[in-house]
């Protein structure tokens, strides 16, 4: 069994890995999908039709998606029932509060959210918190909406997110609440959600900038992607293993913290002290073979910054070092 697990996180690893570096050969014009004329699709998801004019919103038209032909309404909906996925960023004032200037500015609507409709007519948007709320703020009634009846589709929130960029901290908070939220409803294997969560370093950094909001992920994300690899337990087994590997993180970074201070005391000032501790401390930076188990090279890391001498440090070292700045 415990060779099993192994070889699935081994190719859950490799899929990844494989992801990330492959470059995608661009397809043949006009090559996949349908014809224009073949897009026309009315009544396409008539229960779907039937629940919207119910909610008190009304069908604008149907169509087929042009890649896959799944069926998509275009539909405008009360607003006060379309909320946000729980599991989503924190808003950014400031993106809402230049998408209200915008939107009141042109006095026109133009940029749809996604949404699907839960089984308590609710309808939620993965992908369209911010436009939602500068709606709101400007006072409107309704929203339109692209409507699709595959639910799975509020969990596809990394891949649909198009309206502001996410930073380290917002991607994995977003994760790890989305872990929880799926944890609840599938009982499948962490690895099986790839898809959804992006890169298994993300939930382990999620736990930790949940608890430690200034957490500097950054500095560790690269040697996290090379010792993680999606767990092939079931989802809420693999969030326990998640959370010790979190403890163990923040260990670390207590560590790192106090090595930052010996350097500090001694005169060193520079935005990449702490880029600069983690790479001395790391077993991995001159190796050019995979990663790692991830508690063997951690530990080695904690004790790394446990023993870090600040005298054997010079400014030319720190500034050629380079690497990410501490977060704010």
């Amino acid at each position: 069994m415990a060779r099993a697990k192994k070889q699935v996180e081994a190719k859950a690893a490799k899929t990844t890995t494989k992801k990330k570096t492959s470059r995608s050969k661009a397809a043949e014009a006009s090559s996949r999908g349908l014809t224009a004329k073949e897009l026309a699709a009315p009544g396409a998801a008539p229960a779907l039709e039937r629940a919207i004019v119910d909610d008190g919103g009304t069908v604008l038209g149907s169509y087929r998606d042009p890649l896959g032909g799944h069926p998509t309404l275009i539909a405008a909906l009360p607003i006060d029932r379309v909320a946000a996925t729980p599991f989503q960023r924190d808003l950014s004032a400031t993106h809402v509060k230049r998408l209200v200037e915008v939107i009141d500015k042109l006095n026109w609507f133009l940029d749809p959210v996604i949404a699907v409709r839960a089984d308590d007519g609710k309808y939620l948007t993965p992908n369209g918190n911010h436009r939602l709320n500068a709606m709101r703020t400007l006072g409107a009634k309704a929203i339109v909406a692209l409507v699709v009846p595959e639910f799975s589709l509020a969990y596809k929130i990394l891949a649909l997110n198009t309206e502001k960029a996410h930073n380290l901290r917002e991607k994995a908070l977003e994760v790890i609440r989305m872990a929880r939220a799926l944890a609840d409803l599938d009982g499948r294997s962490e690895a099986e959600f790839a898809l959804e969560f992006e890169e298994p370093a993300l939930l382990t950094l999620g736990l930790c900038y949940e608890q430690r909001g200034r957490f500097s992920g950054g500095a560790y994300n690269p040697v996290l992607r090379r010792v993680e690899a999606f767990l092939a337990d079931p989802l809420a087994s693999a969030l326990t293993i998640r959370a010790a590997r979190a403890v163990k993180l923040l260990e670390l970074d207590d560590e790192v913290t106090a090595a930052v201070e010996r350097l500090k005391a001694r005169g060193f000032e520079s935005p990449y002290l702490r880029a600069f501790v983690v790479a001395r401390v790391n077993p991995l930076r001159f190796r050019k073979d995979g990663g790692g188990d991830f508690d063997n090279v951690i530990d080695t890391m904690i004790a790394g910054a446990k023993g870090f001498d600040p005298s054997k440090v010079s400014v030319d070292q720190i500034a050629s070092s380079g690497g990410a700045p501490e977060e704010s």
